[in-house]
């Protein structure tokens, strides 16, 4: 029997999704790095792009003038099922938009610590 949403868990990611939160908003691409799997498997679909491989996000990060536009969490929940799978979602607001965005992330407990293996960020229609 899998165990969801333990206590424990819960706030490891969280703790993660925080640290990312942070990394995001002040472009600090080396932390951001470090919290995504350094494998050719992982897959991040942005908004206006697609990224396969490790390789191909940290390029796209190097490359992202002034980094993510800054944003507000307005929603977000964290899932957690067995003690290395978890599955996060937040909603925001860019500083400069009205239109609600939308980012998941799928998350993977390794020897080094939980670390992206997924995610994909939408914006709803007007938001591009």
């Amino acid at each position: 029997m899998i165990t969801i949403n333990d206590p424990t868990v819960l706030a490891e990611v969280s703790v993660a999704v925080d640290a990312y939160e942070v990394a995001l908003m002040t472009n600090d691409i080396e932390a951001m790095d470090a919290l995504f799997w350094h494998s050719p498997s992982t897959v991040r679909y942005g908004a206006g792009d697609a990224q396969y491989g490790i390789d191909e996000i940290r390029e796209f990060r190097k490359t992202r003038a002034g980094g993510s536009p800054q944003r507000k969490v307005i929603r977000r929940s964290v899932a957690t099922f067995g003690s290395h799978f978890a599955a996060t979602n937040i909603e925001f607001m860019r500083e400069d938009s009205q239109a609600i965005g939308r980012q998941s992330q799928t998350w993977t407990k390794f020897p080094e610590g939980w670390r992206v293996v997924s995610a994909h960020v939408s914006l709803t229609k007007g938001g591009a």
